[in-house]
């Protein structure tokens, strides 16, 4: 209670931050979904770092091109088909009004892409070699985290294995040197709480190194990548590797937008190449060829015929904390190359892409029957041939690939803006049970593309401008067995969302989600499994209002309701009210947040977004008793420099540990502490 009365006290009296890493609303909605699909943290900072970047520098309209565009993932593809056709028709655009003009340009659009657009005529840069290494910017960012109360790993234990052999602190360095948007080099390192740092079996500091060296735009060379990087192909039916979301809100945003080739400077371990790359485009077709070699972390067994060692799962979590974690750290070699040549018409593309992946020892994942089409062997290919075709109001996509085997995956989806106030989306996926990608990303039900038949269709209706319905319905079909479900499956998803917005103080909205899925039943007494299928549903309203334009709050309340029809149901609600501070022109602002929970179990688990310190996602998912708080606080120490600093505890009603295996602790609290500094000089 002392802690909460202190965290209070924090946000009225301290109340510091220089400007808040406060999420779009259809975002943050996008990212719980990623956080309750993927089911870990999301260590993917580019999106963020890129947003901040252009909130410095703004894309001119003028001189806008598509793939700026589709960096701020905001605009379907139709919206930027409609804007180019819009420029080629009429000419420049005069004022920032205009954009009311474009057809399928809503006014909810137009607010959110404001802060990083301006209306202008291209800027022309002549900077000599000298100037491009010397006059851009140098950023520094240092974060450190630590839970407070000690975890189980953290002691001492008599059994080897037992126990972290590292600090319980997590920290991050990064440093980035960027010359507006067309050079970029750094570092970055990273050590996850319980692993060692300068120590142990890590006497060269960090568990995790990554450099990498950008340069865009020189001539016809329109990207070149040394270091690590990630590739984007198609949509991600054989490889995507940047953050992407999957259903939302958003519901014309079913196109995966990013450009082929991009740096990579962020925490994650897995998901990246390290090599060299380079995009080279003449004319109308620009052609992206990469090649990698790297160590992945891996699970390995001795085959009992062969007596050789095989790869029996990848390991993308990038813990070495244990003597096991670290025992099986870097054991696999990966060597990949790849690439793709797009034919460019107008707005409209045809693309082929291909990869290739060796791999120094043999996968063969547990021979359970749901492994039966898993990828296995030294290695693995796909090929796939991409489009996407604009005429009047209607955009269209797609991809179709196979993987080396010739198994197939086809993904094709559609927008058509039939009014002003009306859009709708539609996406079609027909992946093989037997299709396989090592690098896949797709659009899908699944966490990966394979084993999956679905139709999507959503509706976007906004008869004024100050409401709005977003809508889908999505039926998918998995033909073959997956974990926890031992036979062909099926289910459906269902989600309804009504926005008032009737002015730029007040915000409403409040959905309606019913998903079904069928899987194992768990209380199952016969000889054999058999299916049953679990509906789950949900029901949240959150709104905000403005009071000044130095403060604003915001109240959420949800409901869930999981297997209801079942002994096992289970009930979940979670409430929050957050209050942010942001005086104009001040050193410093704050948020806080207050919030309840309460669920039967881990089912009914609820995940919310939570504003944190600037380039990190925090979005937990809660479940049991409690209370949540936490509070942001920020201050500009200089021109060039900010520190930011989280506080946050959770407080169960009625536990007397939290967590389990060597994170488990003892008591009902669980306090964490997270400082960040920023230097861009």
């Amino acid at each position: 209670m002392k802690k909460f009365v202190f965290l209070i006290c924090s946000f009225l009296f301290l109340q510091i931050f220089c400007k808040a890493q406060i999420v779009a609303t259809g975002h943050e909605q996008q990212l719980e979904n990623s956080a309750s699909q993927l089911d870990f943290d999301i260590e993917d900072d580019s999106y963020l770092q890129q947003l901040e970047y252009f909130l410095k520098h703004p894309i001119r309209l003028n001189s806008a091109t598509e793939k700026e565009l589709k960096e701020l993932k905001m605009l379907s593809g139709l919206q930027i088909a409609s804007f180019f056709s819009y420029k080629k028709l009429i000419g420049s655009i005069s004022s920032i009004y205009e954009l009311q003009s474009i057809p399928s340009w809503d006014i909810s659009t137009i607010k959110k892409i404001i802060p990083y657009v301006i209306i202008g005529e291209p800027q022309l840069f002549n900077f000599s070699k000298s100037k491009i290494l010397s006059d851009g910017q140098h950023i520094f960012l240092f974060r450190t985290s630590q839970v407070l109360e000690k975890a189980k790993g953290f002691n001492n234990y008599p059994t080897p294995g037992k126990k972290y052999l590292g600090s319980p602190q997590k920290i991050f360095l990064r440093y980035r040197y960027q010359m507006g948007n067309e050079l970029q080099y750094g570092f970055t390192g990273e050590k996850d709480a319980g692993e060692q740092f300068f120590s142990g079996n890590q006497k060269t500091g960090f568990d995790f190194y990554s450099f990498h060296f950008f340069i865009r735009k020189k001539k016809n060379i329109r990207s070149f990548a040394l270091g690590d990087f990630t590739v984007n192909m198609g949509q991600g039916l054989i490889q995507w590797q940047q953050l992407s979301f999957g259903k939302s809100v958003v519901m014309t945003s079913i196109e995966k937008q990013a450009a082929t080739l991009l740096p990579y400077n962020s925490a994650g371990e897995f998901s990246f190449h390290r090599g060299t790359a380079i995009t080279i485009q003449k004319k109308n077709t620009e052609a992206t060829a990469f090649i990698s070699y790297r160590k992945l972390s891996a699970n390995f067994i001795k085959d009992t015929f062969s007596k050789e060692e095989v790869v029996s799962s990848f390991l993308n979590s990038g813990y070495h904390r244990t003597e096991s974690e670290i025992q099986d750290k870097n054991k696999l070699g990966q060597f990949s190359f790849g690439g793709t040549v797009k034919y460019k018409f107008g707005n409209n593309h045809v693309a082929i892409n291909a990869v290739q992946y060796m791999f120094s020892n043999t996968i063969n994942k547990n021979d359970a029957p749901y492994n039966l089409y898993a990828i296995n062997g030294k290695d693995w290919s796909n090929f796939s041939l991409d489009h996407n075709y604009s005429f009047k109001n209607i955009y269209s996509f797609g991809e179709i690939a196979i993987d080396k085997n010739f198994n197939k995956a086809i993904l094709q989806g559609m927008l058509f803006s039939v009014d002003p106030k009306l859009d709708f989306s539609i996406l079609y996926r027909n992946i093989s049970k037997t299709y396989q990608a090592v690098g896949g990303n797709a659009f899908t039900e699944n966490t990966f593309p394979q084993n999956e038949k679905g139709l999507f269709a959503g509706i976007s209706i906004r008869p004024t401008n100050s409401w709005k319905v977003d809508a889908y319905f999505d039926v998918f079909q998995f033909p073959w067995l997956k974990y926890g479900v031992d036979a062909p499956s099926n289910g459906k998803d269902f989600f309804v969302q009504l926005s008032f917005n009737p002015n730029k103080k007040f915000e409403i909205y409040t959905r309606y989600k019913n998903e079904s899925k069928e899987q194992n039943e768990t209380n199952n007494s016969t000889a054999t499994n058999f299916l049953v299928l679990i509906p789950k549903l949900s029901w949240r309203t959150q709104w905000s209002y403005q009071f000044n334009s130095a403060f604003s709050l915001r109240n959420r309340i949800e409901f869930l309701w999981y297997n209801t029809k079942n002994a096992n149901s289970e009930n979940g609600l979670l409430t929050f009210v957050d209050g942010i501070f942001h005086p104009f022109e001040k050193k410093w602002s704050s948020n806080l947040r207050l919030q309840y929970f309460k669920t039967n179990g881990y089912n009914s688990r609820i995940y919310a977004y939570e504003n944190d310190v600037l380039f990190y996602y925090s979005i937990p998912a809660f479940f049991d008793e409690g209370f949540r708080y936490y509070v942001n606080i920020n201050y500009s120490l200089t021109k060039n420099s900010s520190v930011w600093l989280k506080c946050s505890q959770v407080n169960y009603l009625k536990k007397n540990k939290i967590g389990s295996g060597l994170d488990e602790i003892s008591g009902a609290k669980k306090t964490e502490i997270r400082v960040l500094m920023r230097v861009a000089l």
